[in-house]
């Protein structure tokens, strides 16, 4: 199911005729990280502290991000991973769980469903639960492995939520940014019930991210030098009458723009001037000049 929220971003009106730009982001983590949170207080300004864990769903926003209209997508997704892996569950008690309850919550699992969908992703723990701190190194891992197979990679931001739990934390900034760097994302500490421009911040840097991604894997443009330079070398018209004894005339300085090789001289053609009347009897000269030229 997919959701809108409030109402576009000022100044975000586009033409009918011009597509507003998608980006999808999948917000990933274990239960419990604050996930939802986070999205609800990105789309709406509020904080709501309850959800139900088992949800999944798809929200979109337009926004306005560096002045750049967007229809940002945000699945906040429902994997039921914990840091830890669960313990076995008992064969007796298989009958009675659900396929996705009853298996191993030691890793995502179905990936593919955001894998193939997200231009980015926001992978979240919580400052005050060390479990989802370790939990994020399997998320990270499955991205990892899935960019090694892509032509094009999708921006990882990691996020420590609940900072205004500071006095509870057990992942310290550090060990949040020795991991980003590790596997060479962005890392940010927000609180999702306090600080609605953080929050926001977050989001749009991904958004920043995907455009640069989207920059650095567009094709080279070729590039076309104007040159002006002179065609092949002529007479000047006073040493032309001087030395044949012509009538004057006037030849005007040739140049033009070349964009593209100039045609060979199998190409050219043989263009003659001729003398005036009362010298008709003699030889007139013969120029080389290339096709397409005019003499004036």
């Amino acid at each position: 199911m997919s959701s809108m929220f409030g109402k576009p971003r000022a100044g975000a009106e586009r033409p009918p005729q011009s597509p507003l730009a998608e980006c999808n982001v999948a917000i990933l983590g274990c239960r419990g990280a604050g996930k939802s949170a986070l999205t609800v207080k990105f789309l709406t300004k509020r904080f709501i502290s309850e959800y139900d864990p088992n949800l999944e769903d798809t929200y979109t926003s337009e926004e306005l991000v560096d002045q750049q209209p967007v229809l940002l997508k945000v699945m906040d997704t429902a994997d039921q991973v914990r840091g830890r892996a669960a313990l076995p569950v008992p064969p007796a008690a298989r009958g009675r769980l659900s396929p996705r309850s009853s298996r191993p919550q030691d890793g995502p699992g179905n990936c593919e469903r955001y894998l193939c969908w997200a231009n980015a992703f926001l992978v979240v723990y919580s400052i005050d639960d060390r479990e989802s701190f370790e939990g994020c190194r399997r998320y990270l891992d499955v991205l990892a492995r899935h960019a090694r197979g892509c032509q094009h990679e999708s921006p990882v931001l990691l996020l420590g939520n609940k900072l205004d739990m500071e006095q509870y934390r057990q992942v310290t900034k550090a060990e949040g940014t020795s991991l980003a760097s590790k596997f060479g994302c962005l890392f940010y500490e927000v609180s999702a019930c306090q600080d609605f421009a953080a929050v926001q911040h977050v989001f749009h840097e991904a958004v920043r991210e995907v455009r640069r991604e989207a920059e650095r894997s567009q094709p080279l443009r070729p590039l076309f030098i104007a040159e002006e330079r002179p065609c092949l070398h002529v007479a000047t018209p006073a040493t032309l009458a001087t030395r044949q004894g012509l009538a004057s005339c006037t030849l005007n300085t040739l140049s033009t723009v070349n964009y593209k090789e100039i045609p060979s001289v199998a190409q050219a053609k043989l263009v003659t001037v001729k003398s005036s009347r009362a010298q008709s009897k003699r030889k007139a000269p013969t120029l080389t000049l290339l096709k397409g030229f005019k003499i004036f």
